[in-house]
């Protein structure tokens, strides 16, 4: 199985970012898909987790950090939902399958389908290629992008929220189960950026905190003429550095863009930060990508 040519690599380099189309089958962003159509239908979500995931800061902080049921979804397979979706009574204003924004955080560990794709030696490869030596999987979600729904996500480093030391040692691999244009969300990336520092960090509050979680520092004021598009195919996997500052905006056409995503790290010669948001468990230690 091959990995990332010469030059593949160094383009990733170069930008941070690398597309590399028809990663997967469309059979295989169908299996993904129906398999993630049958989770749905069979979950079971209290009305007191039914909290809105956004991005915007306050918001996060209030709606996520506060939430018990964010704080511990690393292990878990969990639900988190657009605004606007319920009512005050938290029943639903739309179909529940439209609802979501994204399942998260342990797909690649407890469903079958999920782990084999994240596990997969074409995953395996790629990583080889790109030279990592104890890669585990740290984290992964399913995100919907729904159709009219699905919320700007605002310019950000993945090391924010996944911080390491040494940095540089957290990488996403996004993989588009839809094709994702300029109507429905694509990504948007600073070509290059990942050689910036990381100045703003979220991570767990102490213990008695009224919020779960809170943010240090602030983010950098990226100049938005920076960010270039970066529309892909149905089956195309974009490589994410920690540290390259990338956005999508709202989804405001009719079609959704589904994407699997997990991201990996490095664990030969890293600390995992004790103070980020999501660590792992007795029961799911950060799983080895190698198997």
């Amino acid at each position: 199985m091959a990995g990332l040519s010469p030059a593949q690599l160094q383009k990733f380099q170069e930008d941070g970012f690398l597309v590399v189309e028809g990663f997967l089958s469309a059979d295989e962003c169908v299996a993904l898909q129906q398999r993630v159509g049958e989770i749905v239908a069979g979950m079971d979500v209290p009305p007191h987790c039914r909290i809105e995931f956004s991005t915007q800061e306050e918001e996060q902080l209030r709606a996520q950090g506060s939430a018990d049921y964010f704080l511990n979804s690393g292990d878990k397979i969990r639900f988190f939902f657009e605004k606007g979706v319920f009512d005050k009574k938290g029943n639903f204003l739309v179909p529940p399958e439209k609802s979501i924004n994204k399942i998260g955080h342990a797909l690649h560990a407890h469903d079958p389908v999920f782990k084999g794709v994240t596990h997969s030696p074409k995953v395996q490869a790629l990583a080889r290629s790109l030279g990592l030596q104890m890669p585990v999987v740290v984290q992964s979600m399913y995100i919907f992008k729904q159709p009219h729904l699905g919320g700007e996500v605002t310019p950000h480093q993945d090391a924010t929220f996944l911080y390491t030391e040494p940095l540089g040692r957290v990488l996403g691999i996004w993989i588009a189960l839809e094709d994702a244009t300029l109507e429905n969300g694509c990504l948007w990336f600073i070509p290059g950026s990942h050689t910036s520092e990381v100045s703003r960090r979220m991570v767990r509050a102490p213990a008695g905190s009224a919020t779960g979680t809170r943010f240090l520092g602030s983010e950098p004021a990226w100049d938005d003429s920076l960010f270039v598009p970066t529309p892909v195919q149905r089956g195309a996997l974009v490589l994410i550095h920690g540290q390259v500052a990338h956005r999508s905006e709202q989804n405001l056409s009719d079609r959704s863009r589904h994407a699997y995503t997990f991201h990996l790290m490095e664990a030969s010669g890293t600390t995992w930060s004790p103070e980020n948001w999501l660590q792992p468990t007795a029961e799911l230690p950060f799983p080895a990508l190698y198997t």
